[in-house]
């Protein structure tokens, strides 16, 4: 399936009326991504049997709401501000649109016997210097997700008051960013990642993007702001800037660590995986594997097996010391391995996880590439501030 990407709302002005421009905007689609709920394997896995669906999936509101109000009161009172005026732009309860914000951080987690949503893998690569053919910093990122989330990704230029403008890629009815871009240049991805440690808040990693993207203007100042916010859920951002900083953050819910190119090389990467020692002790273990709680299609797999092998992929790739514009990264991150595409190649095509979207960022230039599509098959569109 490929769904051409467009800009889907310009939101401007204080939080709240930000918030309602975009649930205006996405209304039908958040109404149709409430129903898309009773067909979500993972969600369902959680209904006990003898409850109809619509308590379940009220009850499940409630709870994120709970999780979730109390701390951006408490950390984030311009997010909890977007968060009210997305429910009234989209004609859904408070509750309804809490759940979607609190899905993100529910999918790192690996409680009673590695229950995840299993939603997502994503692969990210940054060049700059002597591995860029154009010498430019140029970040590249697949988003392995569902193909039933697909129809919902949502593309948004933020004008906050007192902010900066950016480009930011997310899904209708989630008030915080996946990826995006600034007019400085400072560009963000979020790939998710698995650990156990325990969360100090129920502020969703996507909101600190928001934050870093409307406040900073290097890599270097997004990593160590995003750091310090009390948050919940894990993940590994790739961050990049107009002046050719690259930066891996790792994140848990404790704990950070931030990697930069080594060895005078121009070029890092990662996957799902950590790399840090200090956050390896609080990931799931290389041995877990994904249990009766998860979807069909995961059960009985290593829950890192997919991180680790295409992270070994781009060891190989990358080791000729290649140059890479966003013509030979295109072809770098539609790579089906050896063997042919599954679970575990850079573009990834399987039972569950696929690419679904694929997007670069030129931050120099202040532009993002988005397809809504695998990498194997992207047509960009491009989008500049």
């Amino acid at each position: 399936m490929s769904v051409t990407s467009q800009i889907d709302v310009v939101c401007q002005g204080p939080p709240r009326e930000m918030g309602y421009a975009q649930g205006q905007a996405a209304r039908p689609r958040i109404g149709e991504a409430k129903r898309m709920l009773q067909r979500l394997e993972a969600f369902r896995l959680h209904q006990p049997w003898w409850l109809p669906f619509a308590a379940f999936r009220r009850l499940a509101e409630r709870k994120a709401a709970d999780a979730l109000l109390d701390s951006l009161t408490d950390h984030d009172p311009a997010m909890l501000d977007r968060i009210h005026g997305l429910a009234e732009g989209s004609r859904q309860s408070l509750q309804t649109v809490c759940l979607f914000n609190a899905m993100e951080s529910l999918m790192s987690s690996v409680q009673e016997n590695t229950v995840t949503p299993g939603m997502c893998a994503c692969s990210a690569l940054g060049v700059r210097g002597a591995r860029s053919a154009t010498g430019e910093p140029i970040l590249a990122r697949n988003f392995d997700y569902l193909r039933l989330v697909q129809p919902f990704y949502f593309l948004r230029e933020s004008r906050p008051a007192g902010g900066f403008r950016a480009l930011e890629f997310t899904t209708a009815p989630m008030a915080g960013t996946v990826d995006g871009i600034n007019e400085h240049g400072l560009a963000i991805t979020f790939n998710y990642a698995f650990v156990k440690d325990t969360p100090q808040s129920a502020v969703p990693i996507s909101m600190g993007i928001t934050a870093a993207l409307a406040t900073c203007r290097t890599a270097g100042e997004a990593a160590e702001q995003i750091a310090r916010r009390p948050r919940w859920g894990a993940g590994i951002l790739m961050l990049a800037d107009a002046e050719g900083d690259l930066v891996s953050l790792e994140l848990s819910n404790t704990r950070h660590a931030i990697r930069r190119p080594h060895n005078g090389d121009d070029a890092i990467f990662h996957t799902n995986v950590f790399r840090s020692p200090e956050m390896r002790e609080v990931e799931v273990s290389p041995e877990a594997i994904f249990g009766k709680n998860a979807p069909t299609a995961l059960r009985g797999v290593r829950v890192l097996e997919s991180a680790e092998a295409r992270w070994g992929r781009f060891e190989h790739l990358l080791d000729e010391g290649k140059k890479f514009g966003p013509d030979e990264l295109t072809d770098l991150m539609s790579d089906h391995g050896a063997d042919g595409a599954d679970h575990r190649t850079l573009c990834m095509h399987s039972e569950y996880w696929n690419t679904t979207a694929c997007l670069q960022f030129l931050p120099r230039q202040r532009k993002m590439r988005v397809s809504y599509s695998s990498a194997c098959d992207a047509k960009y569109t491009d989008f500049a501030l």
